[in-house]
């Protein structure tokens, strides 16, 4: 056990993760706003949309915000996103490491526990995360809706609002604990996702070439086609806890017709009620094109080892069947 324990090592793994993050959200982050703006939109009672489909949602928000409104709320999010994906990628490595049996391999139902722990741990940094980006990213379309028309251009001018008024805002108006509004729907997210992905990510990664260095490692472009894979199925199959969490993290009705809610069951029920099963994949195809890349781009970086090679130190030889 000594032998096996001396080479899992946690600090790059926990470098690399952090690294990842911000590549993959830096790279994504506008298809994750319009992925926002899809879910939290409802019908008006005159039967019209803000937005008809992800490519109109492109074109008004860049039409009416410009390229700053695409990366509305990415400060944040990159700034947040370092620890958390840090947390989630070593914490699932981590405890994958410490249930494998004593032939040093990892039963299904082990991998999908590993992954369960990881989703919790990491809601300390998700929870507040995803409230301030939501807050942010729906900001934008408050203010296009409010907006006024300058008399002498003829332009839209839509207030400007900065990531550090909203967050001052909330903190100010529901202190510390209110950052951790929706925890319960993060979870529901959350958990099972890191349950579905890690095993499915796994499994894919085992089936395909190997690198040649003696590490175990999937080949570089296996490792990103395994992330677009299991991170586009594993999307799609928690977007209606991602709907709902939305919905209960927007803190404020700010534009007519919207709507929030204090419990899951009170927003299963609501947007059953209202809307109809359909509402609750809102938002889901792009939430796979959002998805899919992230974790394709964070799991290449995460294996190509950048940390080890800023440290100088060795990569962690996979034990793990």
């Amino acid at each position: 056990m000594a032998e096996n324990q001396a080479q899992f090592t946690l600090l790059p793994k926990i470098l690399n993760g952090g690294i990842a993050g911000m590549i993959g959200v830096t790279c994504t982050f506008p298809l994750d706003l319009v992925k926002t703006r899809l879910q939290k939109q409802t019908v008006s009672a005159d039967g019209r949309k803000m937005y008809n489909s992800i490519m109109d949602a492109f074109k008004k928000i860049y039409i009416a915000e410009g390229i700053r409104g695409m990366y509305r709320g990415s400060g944040i999010l990159i700034l947040l996103v370092t620890p958390e994906k840090a947390i989630k990628l070593s914490a699932n490595d981590f405890f994958r490491f410490h249930l494998k049996d004593q032939n040093n391999k990892l039963s299904p139902m082990r991998q999908a526990l590993a992954g369960a722990f990881a989703g919790i741990i990491q809601l300390v940094i998700t929870t507040p995360m995803e409230l301030l980006k939501i807050q942010l990213q729906d900001a934008g379309r408050v203010a296009a809706m409010e907006a006024r028309i300058d008399p002498k251009t003829g332009k839209s001018l839509i207030p400007q609002i900065s990531a550090r008024q909203v967050t001052q805002k909330l903190v100010k108006e529901r202190g510390v604990a209110g950052l951790y509004k929706g925890l319960i729907a993060t979870m529901a997210r959350d958990v099972p996702f890191c349950m579905i992905y890690f095993p499915l990510f796994a499994k894919i990664d085992s089936l395909g070439p190997r690198k040649s260095d003696g590490s175990g490692d999937a080949a570089f472009y296996w490792s990103f086609l395994c992330g677009l894979i299991a991170g586009s199925f594993t999307a799609l199959v928690v977007t209606p806890c991602d709907v709902m969490k939305t919905r209960i993290q927007t803190v404020t009705k700010s534009a007519k017709g919207d709507k929030s809610y204090a419990t899951i069951t009170a927003a299963f029920r609501d947007i059953l009620e209202t809307e109809g099963t359909r509402a609750f994949f809102k938002g889901g195809a792009c939430r796979m094109i959002v998805i899919a890349p992230l974790y394709a781009i964070i799991q290449t970086v995460y294996f190509l080892g950048v940390a080890e090679k800023m440290l100088g130190i060795k990569k962690d030889i996979k034990h793990v069947k």
